[in-house]
């Protein structure tokens, strides 16, 4: 299970990172969600945004130990 898991918290570290590095030019939430994570993910806009809720680092490192 933990397999799984973490796999699906490296994914969302990505989006996350994806999320900062496009924010930090100016680019808004929507424009990112449409032009950049929904080709790459095709995900829905909810899971979306529960993905950038969550502490994706602090799962990783509690699934290490």
């Amino acid at each position: 299970m933990s397999y799984n898991r973490k796999n699906l918290l490296l994914k969302i570290l990505d989006i996350q990172e994806l999320v900062m590095k496009y924010q930090n030019d100016g680019y808004s939430q929507q424009w990112i969600y449409l032009n950049i994570i929904y080709p790459k993910y095709p995900i829905s806009r909810a899971t979306y945004y529960n993905y950038l809720n969550t502490n994706a680092r602090k799962e990783i490192k509690e699934l290490n130990q």
